[in-house]
């Protein structure tokens, strides 16, 4: 006997994906005899179609009040679940940095005492770790930065300069607020398993084989980005709310390229290559953007650090669903096209004079 559908095709209905419930049409329906399972190929509200999907019967829901109240309790439920968590990673930060603040004072009270005698009374033990060249008069170098910080380990801040206690404020003033960590949307950008073992050979290369990308790359960022662009304005799905969503992306992509690249995406044998490129700018500036030079592996090692970075950006629940949705897309459009982006003949090995100078 046939099982009997709770859904038809062009039904409007709620489906679960992951954690949360969404809005979605029910496309397809499959219905399997022998297995006597129902499944129904969905495609979900705003999302792009590379994310339609089969799934079981189990997962979807009547669009309906009590379970469009069940979505928004869902959600909220998801919120304070991450803000329970970044409570967490804040509360455990905070004790390692008091560990630390232990074990500086620790060390700070043991230094003082070896470097005094036992008659010095507990005010003169209150000062800087640092001894002055006269023990008679106190210096004025007791209270620059340096000298207030040490002696606010070993005091607890009791003795305060007034120059310390600004410059303690100013510290403070920086520290992120309870608020503002918790308003952190956390971004999770997945790397496609296909990229993985490019960024296995690209670390052996480099690192172990002392070899460097061949620069400019033979395919450039701005390149690879540019292709990706055209691509999906000319396809025939694309609509002026997307095309202006997909030059944002892309912009977006090249700037933190651009920002990232000299300081978190090279590794350390790298680093002169950059350097040169940049001092051989230096006589005619602005220097050269980075996308204009280097190619599809460090664009690669961008997503390694992509989550990270987008976690201190002022995006809400819904903009950041849509930016995973966009990067994920483009992490695609790397994977279709690694054979034409990247080889290992785009490594050289590096001459002797800078293997020496690099290590």
């Amino acid at each position: 006997m046939t099982p009997k559908t709770k859904f038809t095709e062009g039904e409007k209905v709620l489906c679960f994906h992951g954690p949360l419930i969404y809005e979605a049409k029910c496309l397809k329906v499959q219905v399997k005899d022998k297995e006597k399972t129902i499944k129904y190929f969905v495609h979900y509200a705003g999302w792009n179609k590379n994310w339609d999907e089969w799934v079981t019967e189990s997962r979807v829901l009547k669009l309906n009040d009590a379970n469009m109240t069940r979505q928004k309790d869902l959600q909220k439920a998801h919120e304070a679940s991450l803000k329970q968590k970044k409570m967490k990673r804040m509360i455990e930060k905070k004790k390692e940095g008091l560990l630390g603040a232990e074990a500086t004072k620790s060390g700070s009270i043991k230094g003082s005492k070896d470097k005094t005698s036992g008659e010095r009374s507990d005010q003169e033990d209150s000062r800087s770790s640092t001894p002055s060249t006269d023990r008679s008069y106190p210096s004025k170098r007791a209270a620059t930065a340096s000298d207030a910080d040490a002696s606010d380990a070993a005091t607890d801040g009791k003795h305060d300069s007034p120059e310390a206690k600004k410059k303690k404020m100013k510290v403070d003033s920086t520290v992120e607020t309870e608020e503002q960590f918790l308003g952190h949307v956390e971004v999770r950008v997945k790397l496609p398993d296909e990229l993985k073992p490019c960024l296995v050979d690209d670390w052996d290369l480099i690192n172990r084989q002392r070899k460097l990308t061949a620069l400019p790359a033979r395919v450039t960022v701005n390149t690879i980005l540019e292709d990706y662009t055209k691509l999906k304005i000319n396809a025939k799905a694309n609509t002026p709310n997307k095309e202006s969503a997909i030059l944002e992306v892309v912009a977006g992509l090249k700037e933190y390229f651009n920002v990232m690249l000299g300081k978190q995406l090279l590794y350390k044998f790298e680093r002169p290559q950059y350097a040169d490129i940049l001092h051989s700018h230096s006589e005619a500036p602005p220097p050269p953007l980075m996308s204009d030079i280097y190619g599809y592996i460090h664009l690669v090692r961008l997503f390694v650090k992509m989550g990270e970075a987008l976690a201190y950006t002022q995006l809400d629940e819904r903009s950041t669903v849509m930016l995973n949705l966009h990067l994920h897309d483009f992490l695609r459009f790397l994977v279709k096209n690694i054979s034409s982006y990247y080889s290992v003949q785009d490594y050289g090995i590096a001459p002797a004079e800078y293997q020496r100078k690099a290590l």
